[in-house]
């Protein structure tokens, strides 16, 4: 406004001098139609600003990075995450006309609780104005496709819910065809640009091909996979191959083309495709020049713009099929994987050190009683008295070795002196022949209960006689100890 005043201003002055000097110089005049010339052209580019009022509206289920791709477009890179309806906005700026203008952007959230509230981003004043853009999460492909045609009919259940005339409506699908119509090649003209056609071409639209824009619903689509460098964890993890991806692309092409929608693979944390995705956007929305051709050959960088592709075009894929049909169903080839339950391995507790304790204690004592005997004494003492002959000998070695409670030690005891026993009854007399085979019998059928009271008995003596040595022993001990001094 300042500037159109100022305009008026200057041409006025301008003007003034001219009709009151009517004899005037023509080099006078030639500077004033040149001031003049400049001042209408500022005049006319003040009035072509960027317009204003410019929507994005963005769907897609909970954690496919609608947000966050909103906020790289917007050059943030710390954002607080909203719920419900967000409101974000990304900066468009014009470097031929010097101005700058902001779209906004509304993100609107993944749990169709909130789906009423696009009224509030896209009121019937605006939907002119307005660009759909659907995310699709690719790091799970399986939800694909459910997930497009359930965001796609919650727009058509809004487009409708605004109670459009049958006119108007009419305008903004015939606006959308003819823009899928006039689509061209970038490239084919010099420096990157699209070729111009003549008149009579402009005038001369293609027919719609088949199954392309069956599902019109008035407004521009962009449809958006992000996330695609998890295509490499698909194939490590899940066993996925070229075909399974090419399947998916497939039909998430068929789904595009059914709403004349437009389809690009990005990828935020490789900053994959978000450079093209503004200049696209901005081309959509402002009609600024845009020069991108369509991207197929890189299988995580897909970018398809809205008239570029058709069934044939699509029809390429399914030549890479081996195992996979184009027919087969995408529920029953991209299959959900199962889920994997987490064990949690139960946390042990260390038990305090006198519970441990006491429970090995009581666990010791449920055992049977085993207990070593007695170290034999093999100090050699002076040899006073009587000798002793080398069965008693053996048998107070062996008394003194052996364990004295319980029925244990009694049964050890039997069993050794009943070997003695028979081993001295079997030797015989010498000289006598088969003298061995006559006691051994009478021993072994006696009954244990004789043998134990022998052997009791037999003990008491030896031990009666060990306590006897030992006291004579120490009482000639000093005697001997006084004749040495």
């Amino acid at each position: 406004m300042a500037t159109s005043g100022r305009s008026t201003l200057l041409s006025s002055t301008s003007t003034g001098p001219k009709s009151s000097l009517e004899n005037s110089n023509p080099e006078e005049d030639d500077g004033q139609n040149l001031w003049s010339t400049i001042l209408s052209e500022v005049s006319t580019h003040s009035r072509s600003k960027l317009p204003s009022g410019k929507n994005v509206l963005v769907m897609g289920e909970v954690g496919s990075g609608k947000t966050t791709l909103i906020a790289k477009l917007q050059g943030v890179e710390e954002y607080m995450k909203g719920r419900g309806l967000e409101y974000l906005y990304f900066s468009v700026h014009d470097d031929d006309i010097d101005d700058h203008t902001r779209c906004n952007a509304w993100v609107l959230d993944g749990d169709l609780y909130h789906k009423g509230l696009q009224g509030v981003a896209v009121p019937v004043d605006s939907i002119d104005n307005t660009l759909l853009l659907i995310m699709v999460d690719m790091s799970r492909p399986w939800n694909a496709l459910d997930s497009l045609q359930k965001w796609a009919a919650v727009a058509r259940e809004h487009i409708d819910k605004l109670r459009l005339g049958p006119e108007r409506l009419r305008e903004l699908e015939h606006r959308l065809v003819k823009q899928f119509q006039e689509y061209t090649e970038p490239g084919s003209g010099e420096d990157g640009t699209p070729q111009r056609r003549s008149e009579e071409e402009e005038s001369v639209l293609l027919p719609l091909g088949d199954n392309t824009l069956t599902h019109n619903l008035g407004i521009p689509m962009v449809v958006v996979c992000t996330k695609c460098d998890a295509i490499s964890t698909l194939e490590k993890e899940h066993d996925y191959r070229d075909e399974h991806l090419d399947f998916i692309q497939s039909h998430i092409r068929r789904f595009c083309l059914q709403y004349g929608a437009s389809l690009m693979y990005t990828s935020v944390k490789e900053m994959k495709n978000l450079d093209i995705l503004y200049k696209y956007l901005v081309h959509r929305l402002y009609g600024f020049p845009f020069h991108c051709p369509a991207q197929v050959v890189e299988r995580d960088a897909v970018f398809i713009p809205s008239g570029w592709d058709n069934e044939k075009k699509i029809s390429i894929l399914h030549e890479n099929f081996q195992t996979i049909k184009a027919e087969d169903s995408f529920e029953d080839v991209i299959v959900k994987p199962p889920v994997r339950k987490i064990v949690h391995e139960k946390e042990i507790q260390a038990e305090d050190d006198q519970v441990f304790l006491v429970k090995l204690q009581s666990l010791l004592a449920k055992q049977p009683a085993v207990t070593p005997g007695r170290p034999v004494d093999t100090t050699s003492r002076a040899p006073t008295g009587s000798p002793r002959t080398s069965n008693r000998s053996a048998a107070a070695n062996v008394a003194n070795a052996m364990p004295q409670s319980g029925q244990t030690s009694e049964g050890v005891l039997a069993n050794f002196f009943n070997s003695l026993l028979t081993k001295k009854a079997g030797t015989g007399a010498p000289g006598t022949p088969g003298g061995g085979n006559s006691t051994p019998g009478t021993v072994r059928k006696s009954g244990s209960k004789l043998g134990l009271t022998d052997v009791q008995a037999e003990l008491d003596r030896i031990s009666n006689r060990e306590a006897d040595s030992d006291l004579s022993n120490a009482n000639e001990t000093p005697a001997t100890d006084g004749q040495d001094t």
